[in-house]
């Protein structure tokens, strides 16, 4: 879209600049390149792959390492955190893949259930493996978990594992894969067992990004989604493409009952604080009230680029500060960087409405 253009172009070009110097000390360092080496190794001796993807970028989010291998029944993909994305795209994108003969499966991690079906799926799935192949029962099945970073691979592995131990009834000290919101910080293989009759193991395994990447709107979907360390870019880029995503969307519409005026004519939220609120609560209350006021009364053509502009320098400075309670000079800190930073969390956490970035391709009208 024309509206969002400018914002694409500057983190595509922030991102492509780091991908293409040598001397990063983060992007396909040292630990990526050995990694890359050794997932690629055991591939094909694992008995099953299950491909991690964000539910928010079910294509941009691809691991593109297993193009090198032939489609295969035992390749999966897995939709996780679908709790942030458009159900109702997720649905679609799932039904695009299962039409091109792919196994498709969306997640939520975090959710007991969720990984409970997932689970009893595998076992099934393993199980016609095992029944096709002719395993003896002592055969261990292993299960590679493979993606870009920070789509969510440990915490799927922490959960399968945490749930496949007591429902099997086993007991002693768990092991858990490392888990941190920074991308890249899991940097060796790791086996736990998820399921017993029959055992199956799952390998975690780090999160691999190309050498390069050169097409700016996926770089700017993996920043903002955060499979690119937030280090590497501005934070206020960021903070202005998801803007510039929300005020293209229909998702503030829902937030008409937080808006309302004071008396000095800016936007507050309905209902007001009170000592029995949870901070951050009314945090996110002021923030969707002002936001949904704001784009509401403005009237210029968001496609054009240049009112596009306008209207997300009124947010940050006028709207955003004042909902987020930040200062013009705060002390020790940049005002608009502090915003961009609080904005970005609540984005990224679900706060802020539920978005999928990636488009279905076009099909040709018959």
């Amino acid at each position: 879209m024309a509206g969002t253009a400018s914002f694409i172009q500057k983190l595509g070009n922030s991102v492509k600049n780091v991908s293409e110097n040598k001397s990063s000390s983060w992007w396909y360092n040292h630990h990526m390149r050995a990694a890359s080496c050794a997932i690629l190794e055991r591939i094909p001796l694992v008995d099953l792959v299950l491909e991690v993807r964000d539910a928010r970028i079910p294509v941009s989010s691809e691991y593109e390492q297993l193009r090198c291998f032939p489609s295969s029944s035992r390749h999966i993909i897995i939709l996780n955190k679908m709790d942030l994305a458009d159900r109702s795209k997720t649905k679609e994108w799932m039904a695009y893949f299962n039409e091109r003969n792919y196994t498709t499966y969306a997640i939520n991690s975090h959710n007991k259930d969720s990984i409970k079906e997932f689970l009893n799926f595998l076992q099934a799935k393993v199980r016609d493996i095992r029944r096709s192949t002719h395993s003896s029962d002592t055969h261990a099945t292993t299960v590679m978990l493979v993606g870009i970073p920070n789509v969510g691979k440990s915490a799927f592995a922490n959960s399968l594992h945490q749930i496949g131990r007591i429902s099997a009834a086993e007991k002693g000290k768990l092991k858990h894969a490392t888990v941190s919101p920074h991308p890249g910080e899991t940097k060796n293989i790791t086996s736990l067992k998820i399921a017993s009759h029959p055992n199956i193991y799952i390998l975690d395994t780090p999160g691999i990004l190309p050498p390069k990447i050169l097409d700016a709107e996926l770089s700017a979907k993996l920043a903002l989604t955060g499979a690119i360390d937030d280090i590497l870019v501005d934070q206020s880029e960021l903070a202005q493409y998801f803007l510039s995503i929300l005020n293209l969307s229909d998702e503030y519409k829902k937030w008409a009952k937080f808006s309302t005026m004071d008396d000095d004519g800016a936007a507050t939220s309905l209902g007001g604080s009170s000592v029995t609120d949870h901070t951050q609560d009314f945090v996110v209350r002021a923030v969707r009230g002002a936001l949904f006021h704001e784009i509401s009364a403005f009237n210029g053509n968001m496609e054009d680029e240049k009112e596009m502009v306008q209207l997300i320098e009124a947010q940050f400075t006028r709207v955003l500060r004042k909902a987020f309670n930040v200062s013009s000079n705060p002390c020790g800190g940049d005002a608009t960087g502090m915003v961009a930073a609080k904005l970005i969390n609540l984005y990224r956490t679900g706060r802020l409405g539920h978005y999928t970035l990636d488009s279905l391709p076009r099909t040709k009208e018959s």
